[in-house]
């Protein structure tokens, strides 16, 4: 994709106003609240209208086309009314972007505030305005709270905000180039995520072929009997994990129950870590912020202890099944009660095969017959012994141990690239629409 060529106006003078700088000669500055009014037009009873919200990553959407997104009003009644070309200010995350024009006829909660044109102008102009990074900087400014989950930005402090005034045809051609040029950003962007999208896919591909096939493209193959294995080598034997208490040091061990460890237990710069779900949820150890504990309390729950080359795995919730291996870390550590871990014998029983074992059982099924669902997902410790995974000769986990860490240096190398990638591509976005509605850029 080509970037677009740069062209300045020919005269700047300066607007005044810091976040704005420079702005061409013939362009105006002025109040929110001289080109907007604060509008709350009550909806009327039993109204059929679109239900609209405001996100801060898409703008006004209709909540029907969103996937399931907090509580549904059994009743809008006495909500906003919104015209096709307001502006919907959510104002308790407007601060992070959540602010844009409206494209639809249709209702909003009375937590929003609803801006409409007083002169003649392009709405999506100040879409693009509004939504950009340095405004959004300039808006949290004008919001009032003693913390940033508390922020709200009220009209009596968003009208008198400062904003660039172009003539409406300059409001128009700057939407018209801004749609053109966003579209084919965004359209570079959905075929690098689907490139990720097929990368992942082949490295599924890989690993579980060379997992449940082995790496000799000509050996004999049975049925393993189990569905989300399918066929395995013939010399190989399916095993479940409580038949492989020779190869494992100890039995898989629970995080700690329920009232052993809340939140009353964790304490700064604590003697302890305590390895939580959310850690593994990738199939890879996330190092993240960790909760501590004390010694003293570790003493109780000691049994729950992990360490280096344990596999942890999470038991709970939509990632339940996701394990990885635990790294060396800085302090002793637990795990927390919604995980599990495992010590593994390695002179028999490879970690990261074994990760990746549980990994493509969760994918692919293989835990849904020992899986407690009556609530939410869980794992208990009686049904990760019952999981039954292909177990093939030492040397030959060996040499598949060492394929599939290349296949995961390989294609997460690939996939890191494209990430970047996409990131590029976001930041020249958002640099474009900047340069473009506040006139650093000359649109012809």
């Amino acid at each position: 994709m080509k970037e677009v060529k740069i062209e300045r106006y020919p005269d700047y003078k300066d607007s005044g106003v810091e976040w704005l700088g420079e702005i061409p000669e013939h362009w105006e500055v002025t109040k929110v609240k001289n080109v907007f009014r604060l509008v709350m037009e009550p909806s009327p009873k039993n109204n059929d209208f679109e239900l609209l919200s405001v996100y801060t990553e898409i703008g006004v959407k209709p909540r029907k086309d969103l996937e399931e997104r907090g509580n549904k009003a059994s009743s809008t009644d006495g909500y906003w009314f919104v015209k096709k070309g307001d502006i919907v200010v959510n104002k308790l995350l407007a601060w992070m972007g959540a602010i844009g024009v409206s494209n639809y006829d249709g209702v909003t909660s009375p937590a929003y505030d609803i801006l409409r044109s007083k002169v003649q102008l392009e709405s999506n102009f100040y879409h693009y305005l509004f939504r950009n990074e340095a405004c959004v900087s300039e808006l949290k400014k004008h919001s009032r709270g003693i913390m940033d989950m508390r922020l709200r930005l009220y009209f009596d402090k968003f009208g008198d905000v400062m904003i660039p005034f172009p003539a409406y045809t300059e409001q128009k051609k700057i939407v018209s180039f801004l749609d053109n040029k966003t579209s084919q950003i965004e359209s570079a962007i959905g075929i690098k995520q689907k490139q990720i999208e097929l990368l992942n896919e082949r490295r599924q591909i890989l690993i579980h072929r060379a997992v449940t096939l082995g790496l000799n493209p000509n050996v004999k193959l049975k049925d393993s009997g189990v569905e989300w294995i399918g066929e395995i080598p013939q010399h190989w034997e399916i095993k479940a994990i409580k038949h492989l208490k020779a190869n494992i040091k100890n039995a898989f061990v629970d995080g700690p129950f329920g009232s052993n460890l809340k939140s009353e237990h964790y304490i700064e710069n604590g003697e302890v870590y305590v390895v939580e779900s959310g850690f593994i949820t990738t199939g890879i150890f996330i190092n993240k912020k960790f909760k501590t504990i004390s010694e003293k309390h570790y003493q109780t729950i000691k049994r729950s202890t992990c360490i280096e080359k344990d596999i942890i795995i999470a038991k709970i919730g939509a990632n339940y099944g996701m394990a990885a291996e635990l790294p060396l870390l800085e302090k002793k550590s637990v795990v927390s009660g919604n995980s599990l871990k495992i010590s593994l014998d390695n002179s028999k029983i490879l970690n990261t095969l074994f990760v990746k074992l549980f990994g493509l059982s969760k994918q692919l099924g293989g835990f849904e017959s020992i899986v407690n669902a009556s609530a939410q997902p869980a794992l208990s410790l009686g049904g990760l012994n019952n999981l039954k995974l292909p177990i093939g000769p030492i040397n030959e986990q060996e040499a598949i141990d060492i394929y599939v860490e290349n296949i995961e240096l390989k294609i997460s190398t690939a996939i890191s690239l494209k990430e970047k990638e996409i990131e590029k591509l976001k930041e020249y976005k958002s640099a474009l629409i900047n340069e473009a509605v506040t006139g650093k850029i000359k649109i012809t």
